[in-house]
Protein backbone atom coordinates (compact mmCIF):
# COMPACT_ATOMS: atom_id res chain seq x y z
CA UNK A 1 0.00 0.00 0.00
CA UNK A 2 2.74 2.28 1.12
CA UNK A 3 4.44 1.97 -2.42
CA UNK A 4 1.05 2.28 -4.00
CA UNK A 5 0.45 5.46 -2.39
CA UNK A 6 4.15 6.77 -3.18
CA UNK A 7 3.38 5.91 -6.89
CA UNK A 8 0.15 8.42 -6.92
CA UNK A 9 2.48 11.11 -5.44
CA UNK A 10 4.69 11.22 -7.76
CA UNK A 11 2.05 11.04 -10.22
CA UNK A 12 0.42 14.03 -8.81
CA UNK A 13 3.32 15.91 -8.52
CA UNK A 14 5.05 15.18 -11.82
CA UNK A 15 1.81 15.08 -14.20
CA UNK A 16 4.80 14.97 -17.30
CA UNK A 17 6.13 11.52 -15.73
CA UNK A 18 2.67 9.74 -16.22
CA UNK A 19 2.35 11.39 -20.18
CA UNK A 20 5.61 10.18 -20.77
CA UNK A 21 4.60 6.62 -20.17
CA UNK A 22 1.39 6.62 -22.43
CA UNK A 23 2.63 9.31 -25.07
CA UNK A 24 6.04 7.67 -27.22
CA UNK A 25 9.02 9.50 -28.39
CA UNK A 26 8.98 11.24 -32.06
CA UNK A 27 12.37 9.32 -31.55
CA UNK A 28 10.10 5.92 -31.45
CA UNK A 29 7.86 7.14 -34.42
CA UNK A 30 11.02 8.00 -36.84
CA UNK A 31 12.21 4.17 -36.11
CA UNK A 32 8.61 3.08 -37.06
CA UNK A 33 7.58 5.35 -39.59
CA UNK A 34 10.77 4.53 -40.99
CA UNK A 35 11.48 8.38 -42.51
CA UNK A 36 13.06 11.11 -41.02
CA UNK A 37 10.91 14.76 -41.89
CA UNK A 38 13.45 17.58 -42.10
CA UNK A 39 12.37 20.83 -42.66
CA UNK A 40 14.70 23.18 -44.73
CA UNK A 41 14.20 26.29 -46.97
CA UNK A 42 16.83 25.48 -49.31
CA UNK A 43 18.02 29.25 -50.14
CA UNK A 44 20.85 29.55 -47.41
CA UNK A 45 24.39 27.84 -49.13
CA UNK A 46 26.45 26.60 -47.78
CA UNK A 47 23.76 25.04 -45.12
CA UNK A 48 21.09 23.98 -47.64
CA UNK A 49 20.45 24.84 -51.28
CA UNK A 50 17.58 23.15 -53.63
CA UNK A 51 19.48 22.45 -56.77
CA UNK A 52 16.57 20.50 -58.65
CA UNK A 53 13.07 19.44 -57.38
CA UNK A 54 13.88 17.25 -54.36
CA UNK A 55 17.43 17.48 -54.41
CA UNK A 56 19.13 19.39 -52.08
CA UNK A 57 23.28 20.03 -51.36
CA UNK A 58 25.14 21.65 -48.46
CA UNK A 59 26.10 21.02 -45.15
CA UNK A 60 23.41 20.85 -43.16
CA UNK A 61 22.29 18.70 -46.16
CA UNK A 62 24.98 15.64 -45.29
CA UNK A 63 24.15 15.97 -41.17
CA UNK A 64 20.30 15.41 -41.79
CA UNK A 65 21.35 11.97 -44.37
CA UNK A 66 23.63 11.05 -41.83
CA UNK A 67 21.44 11.39 -38.92
CA UNK A 68 18.81 9.50 -41.34
CA UNK A 69 21.60 6.45 -41.77
CA UNK A 70 21.96 6.33 -37.71
CA UNK A 71 18.69 5.65 -37.32
CA UNK A 72 18.10 3.37 -40.14
CA UNK A 73 15.64 5.83 -41.60
CA UNK A 74 15.03 7.69 -44.82
CA UNK A 75 15.32 11.56 -45.53
CA UNK A 76 11.92 12.77 -46.19
CA UNK A 77 12.74 16.46 -46.95
CA UNK A 78 9.75 18.95 -45.78
CA UNK A 79 10.32 22.48 -48.04
CA UNK A 80 9.78 25.43 -45.78
CA UNK A 81 10.46 29.24 -46.26
CA UNK A 82 12.12 31.56 -43.56
CA UNK A 83 9.11 32.83 -43.01
CA UNK A 84 6.97 29.68 -42.34
CA UNK A 85 9.36 27.72 -40.68
CA UNK A 86 8.14 28.15 -37.32
CA UNK A 87 4.21 27.24 -38.44
CA UNK A 88 5.77 24.42 -40.21
CA UNK A 89 7.58 23.08 -36.67
CA UNK A 90 4.59 23.98 -34.56
CA UNK A 91 2.15 21.97 -36.40
CA UNK A 92 4.29 19.15 -36.28
CA UNK A 93 5.53 19.08 -39.24
CA UNK A 94 9.15 19.09 -38.84
CA UNK A 95 10.99 16.24 -37.09
CA UNK A 96 14.20 18.41 -37.21
CA UNK A 97 14.74 21.61 -38.91
CA UNK A 98 18.17 21.96 -40.45
CA UNK A 99 19.95 24.34 -42.42
CA UNK A 100 22.26 27.27 -40.77
CA UNK A 101 19.55 28.42 -37.93
CA UNK A 102 20.18 30.69 -35.76
CA UNK A 103 19.51 30.33 -32.17
CA UNK A 104 16.93 33.22 -30.69
CA UNK A 105 14.79 33.17 -27.70
CA UNK A 106 11.71 34.22 -29.74
CA UNK A 107 12.58 30.61 -31.50
CA UNK A 108 13.28 29.01 -28.36
CA UNK A 109 9.48 29.75 -27.18
CA UNK A 110 7.93 27.82 -29.28
CA UNK A 111 10.87 25.04 -30.15
CA UNK A 112 13.64 23.77 -29.11
CA UNK A 113 17.57 23.09 -30.15
CA UNK A 114 19.85 20.46 -29.94
CA UNK A 115 23.33 21.44 -28.77
CA UNK A 116 25.13 24.07 -30.54
CA UNK A 117 26.96 23.31 -33.93
CA UNK A 118 28.94 26.67 -34.32
CA UNK A 119 29.39 30.57 -33.35
CA UNK A 120 28.15 32.84 -36.12
CA UNK A 121 27.11 36.86 -36.12
CA UNK A 122 25.92 39.30 -38.30
CA UNK A 123 27.48 41.15 -40.46
CA UNK A 124 27.47 43.90 -43.61
CA UNK A 125 27.89 41.86 -47.02
CA UNK A 126 28.64 44.84 -49.76
CA UNK A 127 30.08 45.59 -52.54
CA UNK A 128 33.84 45.28 -52.37
CA UNK A 129 34.52 49.11 -53.12
CA UNK A 130 32.20 50.00 -50.40
CA UNK A 131 33.82 48.29 -47.50
CA UNK A 132 35.23 51.62 -45.86
CA UNK A 133 31.42 52.85 -45.71
CA UNK A 134 29.74 50.49 -44.08
CA UNK A 135 31.74 49.61 -41.04
CA UNK A 136 29.22 50.50 -38.20
CA UNK A 137 25.97 50.72 -37.22
CA UNK A 138 25.74 53.94 -37.49
CA UNK A 139 27.16 53.96 -40.87
CA UNK A 140 24.62 51.25 -41.80
CA UNK A 141 22.03 53.12 -40.28
CA UNK A 142 21.01 55.95 -42.75
CA UNK A 143 17.74 56.37 -44.71
CA UNK A 144 20.09 56.61 -48.00
CA UNK A 145 21.43 53.13 -47.16
CA UNK A 146 19.33 50.48 -49.16
CA UNK A 147 19.21 46.90 -47.30
CA UNK A 148 18.19 44.16 -48.53
CA UNK A 149 17.23 41.00 -46.82
CA UNK A 150 14.97 37.75 -47.04
CA UNK A 151 11.97 37.41 -45.74
CA UNK A 152 11.18 36.48 -42.39
CA UNK A 153 14.72 35.24 -41.29
CA UNK A 154 16.85 36.59 -38.59
CA UNK A 155 18.75 38.68 -40.79
CA UNK A 156 15.63 40.86 -41.49
CA UNK A 157 14.89 40.80 -37.40
CA UNK A 158 18.48 42.42 -37.28
CA UNK A 159 17.62 45.33 -39.77
CA UNK A 160 14.10 46.15 -37.88
CA UNK A 161 15.56 45.99 -34.50
CA UNK A 162 19.51 47.77 -34.99
CA UNK A 163 18.91 49.39 -38.36
CA UNK A 164 15.19 51.01 -38.22
CA UNK A 165 16.58 54.00 -40.66
CA UNK A 166 17.84 51.94 -43.39
CA UNK A 167 15.37 51.72 -46.56
CA UNK A 168 15.24 47.80 -46.70
CA UNK A 169 13.87 45.50 -49.79
CA UNK A 170 13.02 41.95 -49.34
CA UNK A 171 14.01 39.24 -52.09
CA UNK A 172 14.47 35.89 -52.00
CA UNK A 173 17.83 34.62 -50.73
CA UNK A 174 19.26 33.66 -53.85
CA UNK A 175 19.08 36.57 -55.81
CA UNK A 176 19.90 38.67 -53.24
CA UNK A 177 23.72 38.50 -54.27
CA UNK A 178 23.68 39.20 -57.56
CA UNK A 179 21.45 42.13 -56.96
CA UNK A 180 23.96 43.36 -54.96
CA UNK A 181 26.43 43.27 -57.15
CA UNK A 182 24.49 44.75 -59.75
CA UNK A 183 23.71 47.89 -57.47
CA UNK A 184 20.12 47.13 -56.97
CA UNK A 185 21.22 47.46 -53.18
CA UNK A 186 23.60 48.57 -51.30
CA UNK A 187 23.76 46.29 -48.68
CA UNK A 188 23.06 42.72 -47.06
CA UNK A 189 22.79 41.61 -43.04
CA UNK A 190 23.62 38.32 -42.63
CA UNK A 191 25.74 35.45 -40.72
CA UNK A 192 29.65 35.84 -41.42
CA UNK A 193 29.79 32.29 -42.69
CA UNK A 194 27.00 32.91 -45.58
CA UNK A 195 29.16 35.90 -46.19
CA UNK A 196 32.56 34.18 -46.07
CA UNK A 197 31.21 31.87 -48.61
CA UNK A 198 29.04 34.09 -51.05
CA UNK A 199 32.05 36.38 -51.68
CA UNK A 200 33.96 34.04 -52.90
CA UNK A 201 31.26 33.23 -55.62
CA UNK A 202 30.74 36.73 -56.19
CA UNK A 203 34.58 38.47 -56.95
CA UNK A 204 32.57 41.95 -56.30
CA UNK A 205 30.90 41.14 -52.56
CA UNK A 206 33.14 41.08 -49.43
CA UNK A 207 32.71 40.03 -46.01
CA UNK A 208 32.85 43.52 -43.83
CA UNK A 209 34.84 42.50 -40.70
CA UNK A 210 33.75 38.82 -40.07
CA UNK A 211 35.78 38.37 -37.17
CA UNK A 212 34.02 41.11 -35.51
CA UNK A 213 30.36 40.62 -36.10
CA UNK A 214 27.99 43.39 -35.07
CA UNK A 215 25.68 40.76 -33.26
CA UNK A 216 26.73 37.42 -31.22
CA UNK A 217 25.14 34.74 -33.21
CA UNK A 218 24.35 30.94 -32.75
CA UNK A 219 23.57 27.91 -35.34
CA UNK A 220 22.07 25.02 -34.14
CA UNK A 221 19.47 22.50 -35.17
CA UNK A 222 15.58 23.06 -34.31
CA UNK A 223 13.36 20.24 -32.64
CA UNK A 224 9.82 20.09 -31.72
CA UNK A 225 9.68 21.08 -27.83
CA UNK A 226 9.17 18.89 -24.50
CA UNK A 227 10.43 15.82 -25.78
CA UNK A 228 13.27 15.18 -24.12
CA UNK A 229 14.24 11.75 -25.49
CA UNK A 230 14.40 12.84 -29.15
CA UNK A 231 16.99 15.92 -28.18
CA UNK A 232 19.20 13.45 -26.57
CA UNK A 233 19.61 11.54 -28.86
CA UNK A 234 20.34 14.20 -31.92
CA UNK A 235 23.12 15.48 -29.12
CA UNK A 236 24.52 12.47 -28.77
CA UNK A 237 24.55 12.05 -32.27
CA UNK A 238 25.84 15.13 -33.01
CA UNK A 239 28.69 14.79 -30.41
CA UNK A 240 30.01 11.75 -31.68
CA UNK A 241 29.83 13.50 -35.25
CA UNK A 242 32.00 16.04 -33.64
CA UNK A 243 33.72 13.50 -32.21
CA UNK A 244 34.73 11.53 -35.04
CA UNK A 245 35.97 13.90 -37.19
CA UNK A 246 32.53 13.61 -39.53
CA UNK A 247 31.11 16.94 -39.21
CA UNK A 248 34.57 18.50 -39.51
CA UNK A 249 34.52 16.68 -42.93
CA UNK A 250 31.55 17.70 -44.18
CA UNK A 251 31.82 21.65 -42.78
CA UNK A 252 35.71 21.40 -44.56
CA UNK A 253 34.32 20.32 -47.97
CA UNK A 254 32.17 23.39 -48.06
CA UNK A 255 33.77 26.12 -46.25
CA UNK A 256 37.95 25.19 -47.17
CA UNK A 257 37.34 28.46 -49.35
CA UNK A 258 37.30 30.80 -46.32
CA UNK A 259 39.69 33.46 -45.65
Amino acid sequence: MKKILTSLALFALFPALAQADTTSSRLERVIQKGSLNVCTTGDYKPYTFLKAPGQYEGIDIAMAESLAASLDVKVNWVPVTWKSLMDEMSAGHCDIAMGGISVTLKRQQKAWFANVLDQDGKIPLVRCEDVRKYQTVAQLNQPTVRLIEPAGGTNEAFVHSHLPKGTLTLSDNVTIFQKLADKEADVMITDASEALYQQKRYPKLCAVNPKKPLQYGEKAYMLPRDDLSWKMYVDQWLHLSKATGEYQQVVSKWLAVKK
